[in-house]
Parts: structure tokens; C-alpha cells; sequence
């Protein structure tokens, strides 16, 4: 897969993308959320951009362990006037929901990008997206984010979450979906201990479709700090880490908080690479 088709978008998929996350929720559980502040969510995603980021991804629903669910209509209100304004900046625009209104609204606002954590299940989700030209990134999660980081358990957790997104790709195909437009997004951190965590890292080519790009997103993740001791707002080392170990092992987009530091990485990965 070397281009996504992603709305207004064909994104070449050649070179690891970074996409950077914009969070529109007051209670990120990174603290980096701006609420419903329009302005306040433009001068994130310029800075974004201005680091190097190829993909924003808005979200307006915190989907960290034990969050409660945000109303459809207050979700709405912070997503679609954001999207609005970010339409004519030329990047493709991502949008984090499970929620088939949002996905509507946020396709009509121009959206180029659905993410979806619950991996289209909920009723009509499927039925809002099949028709757009978004691209659509299908996600593994076990439970819900109330309740699963909650003793989280599989069998061979490798073969499970490939099952699962091997499942949705032939449902989202079967409905008419192009596999131009799907990404796949192992779910680390959803529903997964840290050992579930690093088995998926290792196996990252064997969790995902062949052919399929793959979206990973680690940045700043409990995962983390287990691994480090370190709080929520000392994990940038190690999130870069995880991003680089994600594109090495497969990785074609990996969604960020810390863009610039990303992007550098990525750059001195590249010249090495280049060089062989």
C-alpha cells in the first residue's frame, strides 16, 4: 500500500506520515486539551503543521481509560466548527469518534480521515462512512474505554487483534468500501496490559492485513510510563522511541503529541536508511 485514499486526499504512504493530535476535549489525559476553544485549537494545529506534521486528528471525546462518554451533540459542537475552519488549509483532516452522527457531521464539515476506536461497530456507523471518500481507520479494542484497562486478558493477544481487523476489513469490503481507503490501527493501551502492548509491537506485521498501511499511536501512553517511571508529561524520549520502533517495524503513520521531536527522528531514521 503506497497510497491512502483519504477524502480530499491521495496520501503517499512511501515515507512514515506523522499525524498530530489536536485534542478538543477539556480532560485529555495528556493535559493538552483545549475544550471548545476554536482559536485555541487553530494555533495547536499550526504549530502542528509548522513541526512538520503531515495528518491532524481532532478528537472531542477523551478515550483514555475510565473516561465517561461525551453527548453526541456536545461532541458535534466542538468537532464540526474546527473542522470548518482547518477545511481550506490544504492538510488532510482526521477525526476522532465512535459516533455515527459525529462521523456525518464531521464528513460534512470536510472531513478527510474517520478514527475510529471502536472499529465501525456501533449501529449506522458503517452506514455513515461507506459513501464518503474518507479514508477510514479501523481500530482493536477489547471493552470500552470505561472499563477496559479493567484485567484485560487473551489467548494469543497477536492472533486476536489480527482476527478482529481482519473481520471489520471484510466487512467495511463487503459493504463497498475500497481497501485504498482502510487503515489499521492495532490499539495499544485499548484494553491491553503492558505485556499485550509490547507482544503487539514486536508482531506488528503480523497483526495487520498485508497491503494494509498501519497507524500506530503509543505517544505518551501509560505504557510508558510503566516502562519508565516517568509521568504523563515527562514521556517525550520515550514516545519518540516507540514511534521509531513502530516504523521500523511496519508503521506508516504514527499519531503524536510532540510532532517536531517526531519528525527529526524520523529524518536521521531515513538518512540511515538511505544509506544502505
Amino acid at each position: 500500500m503506497s497510497v491512502l485514499r483519504c477524502g480530499r486526499f491521495e496520501l503517499d504512504l512511501s515515507r512514515p506520515r506523522v499525524m498530530a493530535i489536536i485534542n478538543l476535549t477539556p480532560d485529555s489525559f495528556s493535559g493538552d486539551g483545549v475544550g471548545g476553544e476554536v482559536s485555541a485549537a487553530l494555533a495547536r494545529a499550526k504549530a502542528a503543521l509548522e513541526a512538520g506534521a503531515d495528518i491532524l486528528d481532532l478528537g472531542a471525546e477523551s478515550t483514555r481509560p475510565g473516561a465517561e462518554p461525551v453527548p453526541e451533540a456536545v461532541e458535534i459542537a466542538r468537532i464540526v466548527p474546527v473542522v470548518r475552519a482547518l477545511a481550506d488549509w490544504r492538510v488532510p483532516l482526521s477525526v476522532d469518534t465512535m459516533k455515527p452522527a459525529v462521523m456525518r457531521a464531521a464528513l460534512e464539515a470536510g472531513a478527510d480521515l474517520i478514527n475510529d476506536v471502536n472499529g465501525f461497530r456501533a449501529p449506522g456507523a458503517l452506514q455513515a462512512v461507506r459513501d464518503s471518500d474518507a479514508a477510514l481507520c479501523v481500530m482493536h479494542m477489547q471493552g470500552e474505554p470505561r472499563t477496559m484497562q479493567i484485567e484485560p486478558r487473551y489467548a494469543d493477544v497477536v492472533g486476536e487483534v489480527a482476527a478482529f481487523l481482519d473481520e471489520r476489513v471484510s466487512t467495511l469490503c463487503a459493504a463497498g468500501v475500497a481497501r485504498e481507503r482502510i487503515v489499521l490501527d492495532p490499539g495499544f493501551g485499548f484494553g491491553k496490559t503492558l505485556d499485550h502492548n509490547l507482544t503487539l509491537l514486536t508482531h506488528l506485521d503480523r497483526v495487520c492485513a498485508p497491503g494494509l498501511p498501519i497507524l500506530v499511536g503509543v505517544s505518551r501512553k501509560s505504557m510508558l510510563g510503566a516502562i519508565t517511571g516517568r509521568p504523563v508529561d515527562q514521556r517525550l524520549g520515550a514516545s519518540v522511541a516507540a514511534a521509531l520502533l513502530a516504523v521500523q517495524r511496519g508503521a506508516h503513520i504514527v499519531r503524536v503529541h510532540d510532532v517536531a521531536d517526531t519528525v527529526d527522528a524520523l529524518k536521521v531514521l531515513a538518512a540511515l536508511q538511505s544509506t544502505v
